[in-house]
């Protein structure tokens, strides 16, 4: 069964920033799927989707290491 998280993300602008985005957070362990929704210049979203239970906090170190912030878990 899937599992799923919503996150916010602020900084992105552009469709290089979102390929950055879903690179890093497809690394983690049992992504499957990352859909983001850029909204230049404000708070972007996230949906992951995963195979395993996902690590929240490696989430919020992927984003980071693209060069973003992550503002929040939307459940």
């Amino acid at each position: 069964m899937s599992e799923s998280l919503k996150v916010s993300i602020d900084g992105m602008t552009c469709g290089h920033c979102v390929a950055s985005v879903t690179e890093e957070i497809s690394s983690i362990e049992g992504v499957e799927k990352v859909d983001v929704n850029l909204n230049a210049g404000g708070i972007s979203t996230a949906t992951i989707t995963s195979s395993k239970p996902i690590d929240e906090t490696a989430v919020g170190e992927a984003v980071a290491e693209a060069g973003y912030t992550l503002v929040s878990n939307n459940g």
